[in-house]
C-alpha cells in the first residue's frame, strides 16, 4: 500500500466509525447513510485511491477542477456530485459528467439544466438546495432558495425533461436562527423533507452535514453525508 492509500484507509475507517456509531446511536441502520466523499482541490489519483478502498460517491464544487477529474476517472463505476453554486455557462459541461446536481436553487437553472441533459442524452438527478438563513424570494448567503421556494422548484424540476427530482439538500448556515445550531437546521430541512415527498414520494433523499457535523446530521435523518476534510486533510489554499 503507498503512504497515501494507507492515510486514506485510515482516515476512511475514522469516518465510517463517526458514522457507524452516529447510526447506533440515532437507532438507525448503517445501510441508511451514504457518504459522499468530497474530492474539490485533490488530485484525480486521490479519487482513484478513494475508488479502490471502496468510495462510490464523490463530489466537486467547481467545474473546472471536476470536468478534467471526471474524465480521467470516467473507466471508474463512480456516482458524481456537484455540490457547488452552479452558473448556468458552466451547465452543459456539469450536465457531462454530473449524476447528481445537488445545488439547484432557482427556475433558470432548472431549464438550463434539463436542456442540457436532454442535449447529453443523460438523466440528472436533482437536489433542491434550501437555505436556511434566506428570506423569503431571496437565496442564502452560501446558495440555495428560500424555504418558500422548495415546491415551485421541485415542480418544475418534476416536470423537466432529463432531470429527476431526489430531494433536498443543505449547508448549515453561519447566520440568521440557525446559525451554530446545526442539529436543529437539519431537523428542519427534515421536515421540507416531509411535506416534499407527500407530493414526490421518489424525493426521499436529504444531503446535509459535512466533516465537523456529520452526526447532528445523522441525528436528524440525512441520508447523505457529504465529508472533505475528514477524510482528504485539510485543504491546500487556493490561490
Amino acid at each position: 500500500m503507498t503512504d497515501r492509500k494507507t492515510e486514506l484507509a485510515g482516515t476512511l475507517a475514522a469516518v465510517e466509525e463517526r458514522i457507524a456509531s452516529a447510526c447506533a446511536a440515532a437507532g438507525r441502520k448503517r445501510e441508511e447513510v451514504t457518504l459522499i466523499v468530497v474530492t474539490k482541490t485533490y488530485p484525480a489519483s486521490d479519487v482513484r485511491l478513494l475508488h479502490e478502498l471502496g468510495v462510490r460517491h464523490v463530489a466537486e464544487n467547481r467545474d473546472q477542477d471536476a470536468a478534467p477529474k471526471a474524465a480521467t476517472c470516467s473507466d471508474l463505476d463512480l456516482s458524481w456530485h456537484f455540490v457547488g453554486q452552479l452558473q448556468t455557462n458552466k451547465v452543459r459541461s456539469v450536465a457531462s459528467y454530473a449524476d447528481v446536481v445537488q445545488s439547484v436553487d432557482r427556475l433558470r437553472l432548472v431549464t438550463s439544466l434539463s436542456a442540457a441533459a436532454v442535449h447529453a442524452e443523460r438523466e440528472i438527478g436533482c437536489l433542491i438546495q434550501v437555505a436556511l438563513d434566506a428570506e423569503s424570494g431571496e437565496r442564502g448567503e452560501r446558495g440555495g432558495v428560500a424555504p418558500g421556494g422548495i415546491e415551485e422548484l421541485a415542480a418544475a424540476v418534476d416536470g423537466a425533461p432529463g432531470l429527476r427530482l431526489d430531494g433536498l439538500m443543505t449547508v448549515a448556515p453561519l447566520t440568521g436562527p440557525y446559525a451554530g445550531r446545526q442539529q436543529a437546521a437539519f431537523e428542519r430541512l427534515m421536515e421540507f423533507s416531509s411535506s416534499l415527498r407527500a407530493g414526490h414520494p421518489a424525493a426521499n433523499m436529504v444531503s446535509a452535514g459535512m466533516s465537523t457535523d456529520l452526526e447532528q446530521a445523522v441525528a436528524a435523518g440525512a441520508t447523505h453525508v457529504r465529508v472533505g476534510t475528514a477524510v482528504l486533510g485539510v485543504r491546500p489554499r487556493l490561490g
